[in-house]
């Protein structure tokens, strides 16, 4: 992410029946439950089956994502009317059990759930909060491989951080400006939301004629009929929940390949086009040189999206292809495009090491400046490290920012960034580049946390380096050997 100004219910199975009259209806549903109810209890004790957690006790967004599962792919199925700001979505959802399951939640904030199927069986549900609780008409064994279909429909709200951004589905004058960092995913498709649980997608956007929706990896198809358009996207590399995007708007497509094969898809806002079009013409660049730098690019596409949505006031990562609220800078271009390493490929485990994104992207900023003409990262870092002890940068250590509200403000970004600069200076140049390029290959498609860095670091440097990691990533304050 790059912030603008970075310093900063109950419900059940919907079910036919042959019988008529209101009276013979209800009474049929009640008894369907019952049984249902009564079959799914018996035997759910039989089996030993136990509810999934409905959190992955994240210490800063403890209910985001679930227990008991873990999900392979999400097949999303979306039509959106830009004017009334409605969306209807189908999920279909492979998984599988890593307990035996009695019943699982799946994170699901607003809209309206018709129907939900386990296995093709019609199954109990509820909403409690941002959970949607799934009772399975039979258990679930351990290992077992399992599908969940969610129909849903509704006008999406967008989730408010606990810093006061907007997150998730973001109306805007055009369509839809769609950002899940840390969150908002569950405002517009049910899912396991938490980075730890990555998946390949595979949507189905359907939108009125004239608009584009652009999503994560390759476009497979677009098609017109009837006065609508349904883009179909495959986004095959492991993704988080939270990188997804069906962004919807009127914007002006640009196509091609770079010269190593990598297909580029831009979608601008024509109100951003003339102030995007000089950092998006250096994508291919900034592609081949963070290639040079992290190792090879983690994705089958790449490119950006551009929207003209200022009142959101970030950029986001979203996984190969970045969305910007407004025309970036190039700046801002090769923070987001880092990431596609460092946050995309190599994934966070918890929110408090968000500084392996922000710091990582932050510092590849400063090493472009440094590699074409301008300031060195040593500038850089002696500019910030100029600070008074009493300035924000100083607040919080970068890996524990303390609360969900902090985890996008300046310590987790220059601080990390900073962090890797000493680093840097500890280890030497080709240590530390090395240090990068395995963290990127060691981790491709996976996870990463703060310890197995500063574990690698000290495997590939031969030096402990317990104690810069301690004073720049752990200790609060202004550093004393600042």
């Amino acid at each position: 992410m790059f912030a603008a100004r970075p310093a900063l219910s109950t419900s059940r199975p919907r079910a036919g029946s042959a019988l008529t009259g209101r009276a013979a209806r209800t009474a049929a549903a009640a008894l369907a439950l019952a049984a249902l109810v009564l079959t799914t209890g018996t035997a759910a004790a039989d089996s030993g089956a136990r509810p999934g957690a409905p959190g992955q006790g994240d210490p800063y967004f403890p209910l985001l994502g679930n227990g008991g599962y873990t999900v392979a792919h999400y097949d999303l199925d979306l039509g959106y009317d830009p004017a009334a700001k409605h969306l209807t979505g189908a999920a279909g959802i492979t998984a599988r059990a890593v307990q035996d399951l009695s019943r699982f939640d799946l994170d699901l904030s607003g809209l309206t759930v018709g129907r939900v199927r386990v296995d093709g069986r019609a199954a109990h549900w509820s909403r409690s909060g941002q959970e949607l609780v799934v009772t399975p008409a039979r258990p679930l064994r351990k290992g077992a491989a399992f599908r969940v279909d969610v129909a849903y429909a509704g006008v999406p709200e967008q989730i408010t951080d606990p810093d006061g951004s907007p997150d998730g589905w973001i109306a805007t004058d055009d369509g839809a400006f769609v950002a899940g960092e840390p969150q908002g995913a569950m405002s517009w498709f049910p899912s396991d939301n938490n980075p730890l649980d990555k998946a390949s997608y595979s949507f189905r956007v359907t939108v009125p004629a004239g608009y584009t929706a652009v999503c994560n990896g390759v476009l497979d198809s677009q098609r017109t009929r009837g006065g609508r358009t349904t883009f179909r996207w495959r986004q095959d590399e492991p993704m988080a929940s939270y990188l997804a995007t069906a962004t919807v708007g009127r914007f002006d497509v640009q196509r091609y390949r770079t010269a190593s094969g990598v297909p580029v898809y831009n979608a601008v806002d024509p109100r951003e086009a003339a102030g995007a079009a000089p950092a998006l013409a250096k994508i291919p660049g900034i592609l081949d040189w963070e290639t040079k730098l992290f190792g090879p690019y983690p994705f089958a596409a790449a490119g950006a999206i551009v929207d003209d949505a200022h009142d959101v006031g970030y950029a986001l990562e979203t996984q190969t292809r970045p969305l910007y609220d407004r025309a970036p800078d190039v700046g801002t271009v090769v923070h987001e495009m880092a990431h596609q390493w460092f946050g995309d490929s190599v994934s966070l485990t918890s929110w408090q090491d968000i500084w392996l994104n922000e710091g990582f992207a932050t510092y590849a900023e400063w090493l472009w400046e440094e590699q074409h003409g301008g300031a060195t990262a040593q500038a850089a870092f002696d500019h910030y490290d100029a600070l008074p002890a009493s300035n924000g940068l100083w607040a919080f250590p970068s890996a524990d920012p303390g609360s969900g509200a902090d985890i996008f403000a300046s310590p987790v970004y220059t601080r990390g960034a900073m962090t890797l600069q000493e680093l840097r200076n500890a280890v030497g140049d080709r240590d530390f580049f090395t240090i990068l390029r395995t963290w990127a290959r060691e981790h491709r498609h996976g996870h990463g946390t703060t310890a197995e860095f500063t574990a690698l670091s000290e495997r590939v440097s031969g030096k402990h380096l317990g104690k810069l990691f301690t004073t720049w990533l752990y200790t609060a304050g202004k550093p004393a050997a600042s």
